[in-house]
């Protein structure tokens, strides 16, 4: 992975947990850092899931009308592999 570009911003924070954080010799940068690519990662993640929920519920649908396809496979003796 390459080098990232950075930008300066301004964020507003509570000051005692700032000052904490200070104290404490904590990176308020690399945790902000962090938790914001967490967010975006999980929004990105519920953004896929909306996007797709139609797909997921045709799936669903036909599972319920037609079975699973692998569903002798997965209740055979030795199905306890599949069941993980």
């Amino acid at each position: 992975m390459g080098t990232a570009s950075k930008r300066r911003t301004s964020l507003t924070l509570d000051a005692e947990a700032l000052d904490q954080a200070k104290d404490l010799g904590i990176n308020v940068s690399q945790v902000a850092e962090a938790a914001l690519r967490q967010a975006v990662a999980e929004a990105r993640r519920q953004q896929w899931l909306a996007e797709n929920a139609e797909a997921f519920a045709a799936q669903s649908d036909w599972h319920d009308r037609h079975g699973h396809p692998l569903a002798e496979i997965m209740t055979a003796p030795g199905a306890g592999s599949w069941q993980g």
